[in-house]
């Protein structure tokens, strides 16, 4: 286990009827704000009036943006930033989910940047400041809603980076998880696989003796899986509903990240250019990908596979190399047997186009921490995703 420091200063607010408290919290930073969200489904869930009724109640104003879509993009931000330059807003606040928070996070750091903001992304800015960010959330997936990371697309050149600072964390999230009942099954399905692969890229990094890492990490992909096989049957079940919530929050907020080695990220790297084509849900990207990846890199630390395979799926096998394929074929069959894509046909992505994948994904190689992956392996992993 590495040295670390450790610090999120996003505060949550969790539980039924918390909406009500965002006007009282943004008011302690603004008086103006952006309201950013997707494409109306909060304004059939009565969340879109939740909101706007509890910043009237603080006397707290605001314009809007909507219209955020799956894998957000450049276009939309770039609006966003001019929506708020001028108007003159103070905060911005995001009702979504992930696409809705990233997008936010990223109009809020352009907000004080002249050049464009996919400098951030290329490595050509460092964003040190940003406008105060709250979030509403409405689909747990990404763990955005307590972390600094942001993920956008660019339309134009289809690249789907992102960049991480400690001033795009939410000043504060609030996480009701009763506002999930209405989600379509799909969407609970991807931010499942979504939460397991965040959990997942730190657990695989090569870190040694990190035991207590270990067990929350297991624990939060233990949670999740069982707490999504209950919605399934049950979407309205508030406690299943609850713990899926918090285990995606859980899941990349930093604390299982703790004296890790940064994560590995291959697989969200390679799936990251499979969306960026092809507008898949990431988390379906990353139900096909991830469990390829796996079963190309496990002998890289075989003794850590089998664990997985033991504690998460009660693998029985004494024989490490024999547990570690097993646990890697279980994980990819649960999200099969949950309605996930787990290959490039199932999601209707040309096998041929693999090449394409390929290039896309290798304009950032090498990268991956348990083993470097290049544009050779990258092919191959696309090949195991046949």
């Amino acid at each position: 286990m590495r040295d670390f420091v450790f610090k999120n200063p996003t505060k949550i607010l969790f539980g039924k009827g918390k909406i009500s408290k965002l006007g009282e919290e943004v008011k302690g930073y603004a008086s103006k704000v952006l309201l950013v969200y997707g494409r109306g489904s909060i304004k059939k869930n009565g969340v879109y009036d939740q909101v706007v009724s509890s910043l009237k109640n603080s006397n707290v104003s605001f314009v809007e943006l909507s219209g955020i879509k799956p894998n957000p993009v450049l276009s939309k931000v770039k609006e966003g930033i001019e929506i708020a330059r001028k108007e003159k807003v103070e905060a911005v606040v995001a009702v979504g989910g992930g696409s809705v928070i990233d997008t936010c996070k990223t109009i809020a750091a352009g907000f004080y940047y002249d050049g464009d903001i996919w400098d951030a992304f290329v490595g050509k800015y460092k964003v040190e400041k940003s406008l105060p960010i709250f979030v509403v959330l409405t689909i747990s997936a990404t763990g955005s809603e307590m972390n600094g990371g942001a993920v956008i697309t660019n339309e134009e050149t289809k690249q789907k980076f992102s960049f991480w600072t400690s001033s795009s964390y939410p000043k504060v999230s609030i996480l009701d998880p009763s506002v999930q009942f209405t989600l379509p099954k799909i969407q609970t399905l991807n931010g499942a696989a979504d939460a397991i692969s965040h959990v997942l890229e730190l657990y695989f990094d090569g870190t040694k003796n990190t035991l207590i890492l270990d067990e929350i990490s297991e624990g939060i992909i233990r949670t999740v899986m069982a707490s999504t096989e209950i919605l399934l049957k049950e979407p309205t079940n508030y406690d299943a509903r609850a713990n899926l919530v918090w285990s995606a929050t859980l899941a990349l907020n930093g604390i299982n990240g703790t004296g890790r080695n940064g994560g590995d990220w291959s697989s969200h790297a390679i799936e990251h250019s499979l969306s960026a084509l092809y507008d898949i849900a990431h988390g379906s990207g990353l139900a096909i990908v991830f469990p390829a990846w796996m079963r190309y890199v496990y002998k890289e630390d075989v003794p850590k596979f089998a664990r997985f395979a033991r504690k998460v799926f009660n693998v029985s096998s004494e024989n490490d190399e024999e547990a570690a394929l097993e646990g890697i074929e279980k994980l990819k069959g649960w999200y099969k047997s949950i309605g996930l894509p787990v290959t490039l046909d199932d999601a209707k992505i040309p096998k041929d186009e693999i090449e394409k994948v390929v290039e896309n994904a290798s304009m950032r190689t090498p990268f991956g921490k348990l083993k470097r992956l290049y544009p050779e392996d990258v092919r191959e992993i696309l090949k195991l995703c046949m």
